[in-house]
């Protein structure tokens, strides 16, 4: 076989050695590089973890009327700053005035109603005493109507011992016994009186026990009746005092749906109130960065609204129970058909600094970077404790008014027999006691 012939050119030939050389150089920058980036990844990328996933989250009160009522003023309107216990909407009082006049009016009756009751136990007492009287008239009246009946019979007795010596007359001995039997029908009827009178005492007692039922052991102000009213008027009154709604937090007005003249029920959003001080931050991480994500790290984060020159500092709160699939409206349903894995992602909250809100205020819904150093391990990665400063509303009803307003009504309406009532006695309970001694008596009889 012939020879291969080495058609290079000499100039060829003296270049390869720059052409190794170029690529050793080339090499040896990409191992450099990779190494770099190593040691970069070791040293500094493998303490942080980082996304773009994060938006700026707050509370958003819903303000809602606790009655209902037609709108009459408006006080606050979007974009509005307004402080806690500051009106926002006024509603017709109207109904509520109506409703509270006629709640103090079934009070006042309830009080003189309780008030006759008090009263009655005086009464019924000396019914009681007048009945144990009668009984006591009939018993006596029963020992004379036995001693007529008695002498009748003596008196029939001797006539009819002389009657077989022709000293009586049939005549006179028919007049005997007709006095007997007068002094008899006498004595049943007074003996029916007496069952009659006795009866009387117990029906009179009776009703002394059944009105006392309802005064015994308390007051005319403590009595169910006039508690059952007075909460009536307390109910009322808190209505009226809601037509007004009141901001229940500092913070700013947003979404206002209630307009001018309109007829709103119970519960209806008119407006939300956000309190921008009080804001965080919801970054979704992915799950493979989880995994060393503890509370308590410290994040730094970024706003696209004030750039990269604005760094706010924060705070590892919370870490999300869930991924943002599972609490999806449709959920994904990955048992049927072709399936593709994709990355969940798991919602992180961050707490931030109040003082850089303060200098530098967010807004719900804003964009966010947030980097987090996990190079501390000892915190924990769920909760185990409530967070403290929970939200709570500045802006409650008036009890303490309500209250007077139903001692109000309540001391209008009691009368002279408020001190004595405050025992447990009414204004006659001397008479009272005094009539139901001798009930006492006629039943230990």
């Amino acid at each position: 076989m012939n020879a291969p012939v080495n058609n290079a050119t000499p100039e060829a030939a003296a270049g390869n050695p720059k052409r190794k050389k170029a690529l050793i150089t080339i090499a040896s920058v990409v191992v450099l590089a990779g190494l770099g980036w190593a040691a970069y990844d070791f040293v500094v990328s493998s303490h942080y973890e980082d996304t773009d996933n994060a938006y700026v989250q707050g509370n958003v009160i819903q303000i809602t009327p606790q009655v209902g009522g037609t709108v009459m003023a408006i006080m606050a309107d979007d974009t509005d700053f307004v402080k806690a216990g500051q009106p926002l909407v006024k509603l017709d009082p109207a109904d509520a005035k109506l409703a509270l006049d006629q709640a103090e009016a079934n009070l006042a009756q309830s009080v003189r109603q309780v008030r006759t009751l008090y009263a009655n136990n005086s009464t019924l007492a000396a019914q009681v005493a007048l009945r144990t009287a009668d009984v006591t008239r009939s018993q006596t009246d029963i020992a004379r109507a036995q001693s007529e009946v008695d002498r009748a019979n003596d008196d029939l007795r001797r006539r009819q011992a002389l009657t077989g010596n022709g000293a009586v007359s049939k005549e006179e001995l028919s007049h005997a016994q007709t006095q007997v039997a007068n002094a008899k029908s006498g004595l049943s009827n007074v003996e029916a009186a007496v069952a009659a009178a006795q009866a009387g005492v117990v029906a009179a007692r009776e009703q002394l026990a059944s009105n006392q039922a309802q005064t015994d052991g308390t007051t005319v102000e403590q009595h169910p009746s006039v508690l059952a009213a007075a909460a009536k008027v307390r109910e009322a009154y808190l209505a009226s005092q809601r037509a007004g709604v009141m901001s229940p937090v500092d913070g700013y007005v947003a979404k206002r749906t209630v307009q001018l003249g309109q007829r709103i029920a119970a519960g209806t959003p008119m407006m939300s109130i956000i309190p921008l001080n009080q804001v965080w931050v919801d970054a979704n991480f992915k799950e493979v960065q989880l995994r060393n994500i503890r509370i308590g790290q410290s994040v730094k984060l970024t706003a696209d609204l004030y750039g990269k020159k604005m760094e706010y500092n924060g705070t590892v709160a919370g870490l999300g129970v869930g991924t943002g699939a599972a609490f999806a409206l449709l959920p994904a349903q990955n048992a049927t058909g072709n399936w593709i894995k994709v990355v969940q992602r798991v919602p992180v909250r961050i707490a931030l600094d109040p003082q850089q809100l303060v200098s530098n205020p967010l807004r719900v819904g804003l964009s966010m970077n947030a980097t987090i150093d996990i190079t501390r391990q000892d915190g924990k990665m769920l909760a185990d404790a409530p967070r403290s400063g929970v939200l709570a509303t500045l802006t409650t009803p008036d009890e303490q008014a309500a209250n007077a307003e139903v001692q109000r009504v309540i001391s209008a309406n009691v009368g002279r027999a408020t001190a004595v009532a405050r025992v447990g006695k009414s204004v006659e309970a001397p008479a009272t006691l005094a009539a139901v001694a001798p009930v006492s008596a006629v039943q230990a009889q």
